[in-house]
């Protein structure tokens, strides 16, 4: 039987669990692929660590370069994360013709463009599927599976870490400190949480779909990021009341010919299917002209369901290489590169939606009729209103869903109602899709 023989870069949790799955699975891979797929050297700076995985002798060595260079190594998996070495890995490998695996979401976000030029220079393939939804089928279906389709809006829960936290806020009630603090002593969160509280790691995910969705080049830096570390059990208790719940969504849709590209705490239908993913589950719902509303849902992260993404990603791999020895056989980012062209980006002030707001308010006549006056002079109707008569920190919450208004119109109208003196503290808004269909 004709093997494919590859070699791995990084030998932590991901790619511990590729080495479990090839011996673990290796048969019923034969079976579908019709070649083996053979692990030939591994390179990590740690060989001692037990990863529950038995090799051969001569297949771990600390020098990436040994992978780089085989000469009869067909595939490179980058599995070390991160900017650097592991650009400079990729870069290489790809100029030893070798086709790449990787699961490096930040990279391919940041200098995707750099690495995908090189792969096209040089005749081979950059797999990545591992870098969207973890064990999500999601970027083989985007671009296979939903060719036919004008990808017109994408809806994301991409981060498990923050969804883990919402989803315990929502349901007991607790803050957010509390939460994160468990969600890291259980292996959710990381010890410094930025990039997955913050809305830095979904919006580098959305970054590489907007690629593959539109066929239009994304800067990292166009992609308006909120996170939700500023969440209160208060307001996802006034949201339940209205209908809502809160997510932290990764967006990306097509708005009179340009893209919103945006990442941020937002209030969704309790009844939507997004509003019922819970804990540290990832899902993706995109909308095709012709398919319609299709739904991916999955474990977004940890060793053998992102080892399931890398495998597949190497199996297919593999295929192509049966047929063909250059190997391609989809474009690198599924469109033709003579395809590809700049879409225009709405900016973040132009974006419309629907806006909840709660203000702390001095209990005192005319203040709601003073705050509803300055939304109206900046073009904001309001569809609903609660006004609670216990104080909250001396004031009383005065919360309001509005009608679809203008992100700067907001902007403008709170710093207005912020400075009126009945006013304690900073207004609190979230945006709110009730489109999601």
């Amino acid at each position: 039987m004709r093997e494919i023989k590859v070699g791995m870069i990084g030998f932590g949790t991901v790619g511990s669990g590729v080495a479990k799955i090839l011996q673990k699975n290796s048969k019923l891979i034969e079976n579908r692929m019709g070649a083996k797929i053979v692990l030939k050297r591994i390179a990590d700076v740690d060989l001692e660590t037990n990863r529950g995985v038995r090799l051969k002798h001569g297949v771990l060595t600390r020098k990436a370069e040994e992978v780089i260079k085989d000469s009869g190594i067909d595939i490179v998996m980058e599995l070390i994360g991160g900017i650097e070495p592991a650009k400079t890995f990729i870069l290489q490998a790809i100029r030893n013709r070798k086709h790449v695996v990787t699961a490096n979401k930040a990279l391919l976000a940041l200098h995707g463009d750099e690495i995908f030029r090189a792969a096209q220079r040089f005749g081979v393939d950059v797999n990545f599927e591992a870098s969207v939804g973890g064990g999500i089928p999601l970027i083989r279906s985007i671009k296979e599976g939903l060719v036919a389709n004008r990808i017109q809006s994408i809806f994301g829960i991409l981060n498990g870490t923050s969804n883990y936290i919402l989803t315990k806020m929502t349901d007991e009630g607790r803050g957010f400190k509390e939460v994160l603090k468990e969600a890291q002593e259980k292996g959710y969160a990381e010890a410094d949480p930025t990039y997955d509280v913050e809305g830095i790691d979904a919006a580098h995910k959305l970054a590489i779909l907007i690629r593959l969705a539109f066929g239009t080049p994304i800067r990292f830096k166009d992609i308006f990021i909120g996170g939700i570390s500023e969440i209160t059990p208060l307001d996802i208790q006034f949201g339940k009341e209205f209908g809502y719940r809160i997510k932290l969504l990764a967006i990306a849709k097509i708005d009179s010919g340009k893209i919103e590209a945006r990442v941020h705490p937002t209030m969704i239908p309790e009844d939507h299917l997004l509003s019922t993913v819970g804990g540290v589950f990832n899902a993706i719902y995109i909308k095709g002209d012709a398919v319609g509303p299709t739904l991916f849902y999955g474990q977004g992260a940890g060793q053998m369901p992102t080892g399931s993404a890398v495998v597949g990603d190497l199996v297919e791999l593999g295929r192509n290489l049966l047929v063909h020895a250059a190997g391609r056989r989809v474009p690198l980012l599924s469109y033709q590169e003579s395809a590809i062209g700049k879409i225009a980006l709405k900016e973040m002030d132009d974006v419309v939606m629907p806006f909840y707001m709660r203000f702390s308010a001095l209990d005192r006549p005319r203040v709601l009729s003073r705050i509803s006056g300055i939304l109206g002079r900046n073009g904001i109707s309001i569809s609903a209103v609660i006004q609670k008569g216990r104080q909250v920190n001396g004031a009383v919450p005065v919360v309001m869903m509005t009608h679809e208004a203008r992100e700067k119109s907001v902007h403008q109208a709170l710093r207005e109602i912020d400075r009126l003196g009945v006013i304690l503290g900073k207004t609190v808004f979230i945006r709110v899709e009730n489109e999601l269909e």
